[in-house]
């Protein structure tokens, strides 16, 4: 996932045995044990017909309207479409306009759609791109509670209760999580060739300034590749569990520090932002970062050329290695982790299906995601396309994909519950077993089920995501003078409101541990 933007990844799988910490999230009580127990759970739901009361008969047909984003717009969607629809109508009486938007396109695309009022059913959405809270407050999404409960009781069944109440919003919800892994990782995916030629020691990188000596080799030695390529998204996103931080409110720049977990920071003022905009400075200055980075949306021609030597990550998570080669021209990748595993709230609404204020046909949306979690058949099909044609099976659960099919995805996470899916070539049949156990067993945020209400400072944040996504792009990247722009991005920070926003949220978290004493 990061994500390939901030958390590029993302997210959820298992019941998630949460500490005493998580009792807001009802997560004592042991009703998640009872209601998702991870892979199992999702797999013995797959195939089921949706939930809903009604008979296939009582529903009048519907054309729903999905908006997501990909790396790039397959050329065969049509095909996939097509197929997709013969399920959706048999099982709930519903075509499906699949609307997929490339990634660095998405946020703007969507933005208009939604200001413009467009009539639509779900979209897509998350913490680093079109943002969720902020989509939220402006009243884009309608709350899904009620219908969760009536209309599709088996989606509510195989959503961990810890996934639900980290993507509430004042106490509603308004998306249905992905479930995936639960964790971040930091660290990076390095081709796997140019490991062997340069006999690069992985175990010698633990942070990103190890990076230095490789990159000059790559640098040197490999004038076609790109050895750190970045857009404008910057690089620093991938390294905010490697200096432990975490977002509380991404948008708006608001962290915590785990070295004082109960302080609200603004990550632009902190020593680890510095500190990480010095070493970007000095690699864009060496010609290790392509230096349109500031203007680029996508990297996705970058990579599909295989001219991305070194991948930088916080979504480590298990058999990513086969998802890295299929989108990095097929080369085989190594990782490096830089950071230890942690689970936290910002992981859960990194992908987010939610269902738009305008659709004429919320329940029936609704049904539609329950399928995506529950029906296997339906999830692989969107995830990976048409057998034969888009990939081959190679054993019972594992897939080869025809790159050259014209429906390449790579993002099954977008959809919904990817332990419903196939492994990849290379996968170990373990992959989403380990996924589960990490799930299970890593530390967890001391504020995962920590909820910022940002309706009273809402304006100020608004001007400060515009000032962010005027300097961000430079800053992150290296382009700039980072002793000469930091100053001005941080005194324009301070104007639009950052001060006001932080002691705000100060005074949430502080009642926030008050009423765990």
């Amino acid at each position: 996932m990061k994500k390939s933007g901030f958390r590029k990844s993302i997210l959820l799988v298992s019941a998630l045995a949460m500490s005493t910490s998580l009792a807001a999230c009802s997560k004592t009580n042991g009703n998640s044990a009872e209601k998702a127990t991870g892979a199992a759970a999702a797999t013995a739901a797959a195939t089921a017909a949706p939930s809903n009361a009604q008979g296939k008969s009582e529903l009048k047909e519907a054309e729903l309207v999905w908006y997501y984003p990909q790396n790039e717009i397959p050329k065969d969607l049509k095909t996939v479409q097509d197929e997709v629809n013969k399920i959706t109508k048999q099982k709930i009486n519903a075509t499906v306009k699949l609307v997929p938007v490339a990634f660095g396109d998405y946020p703007q695309k969507m933005n208009t759609v939604v200001a413009s009022g467009e009539v639509f059913d779900i979209a897509w959405t998350s913490t680093w791109s079109f943002d969720y809270l902020q989509n939220v407050s402006k009243g884009a999404f309608i709350p899904l509670d009620d219908m969760l409960a009536k209309t599709t009781p088996k989606l509510k069944s195989v959503i961990p209760d810890y996934a639900i109440n980290a993507a509430k919003v004042n106490g509603k919800l308004y998306g249905i999580p992905s479930i995936q892994y639960a964790y971040y990782t930091d660290g990076f995916y390095f081709q796997k060739r140019l490991v062997d030629k340069y006999n690069i020691d992985l175990t010698g990188i633990n942070k990103l300034e190890d990076l230095e000596p490789v990159l000059s080799k790559i640098k040197q030695g490999e004038p076609d590749l790109i050895p750190l390529p970045a857009t404008r998204a910057g690089l620093l996103q991938y390294f905010y569990t490697a200096n432990n931080l975490e977002p509380v409110h991404l948008a708006a720049g608001i962290f915590i520090d785990y070295n004082d977990p109960k302080k609200i920071v603004s990550l632009y003022s902190t020593a680890q932002y510095k500190k990480t905009l010095d070493t970007l400075r000095s690699y864009y200055q060496k010609g290790y970062i392509n230096q349109e980075a500031p203007t680029l949306k996508s990297i996705t021609d970058i990579r599909k050329a295989g001219k991305e030597a070194i991948m930088t990550t916080d979504v480590m998570k298990e058999g990513k290695e086969q998802e890295v080669k299929r989108s990095n021209g097929d080369l085989d990748v190594v990782k490096r982790e830089v950071s230890k595993p942690r689970v936290m709230a910002s992981a859960v609404t990194a992908t987010i299906n939610a269902i738009s204020r305008t659709s004429k046909n919320p329940e029936r949306a609704l049904m539609l995601l329950e399928l995506m979690n529950t029906d296997k058949n339906l999830f692989n099909l969107i995830s990976f396309g048409v057998e034969n044609k888009h990939y081959t099976k190679i054993g019972d659960n594992t897939v080869k994909i025809i790159l050259d099919g014209g429906y390449n995805p790579n993002t099954s996470w977008v959809f919904g519950n990817v332990f419903n899916g196939y492994l990849l070539e290379g996968q170990a049949p373990d992959t989403w077993t380990k996924t589960e156990k990490l799930n299970n067993e890593s530390e967890k945020s001391p504020i995962m089920d920590f909820k910022f209400d940002a309706t009273s400072v809402s304006s100020e944040i608004a001007n400060i995501v515009s000032v962010i996504d005027e300097y961000k792009p430079g800053l992150e990247t290296g382009a700039v003078d980072i002793d000469k722009v930091l100053p001005q991005f941080q005194d324009k920070l301070k104007n639009a409101g950052s001060d006001k926003v932080v002691a705000e949220a100060q005074k949430q978290l502080d009642a926030y541990y008050s009423a765990k004493k």
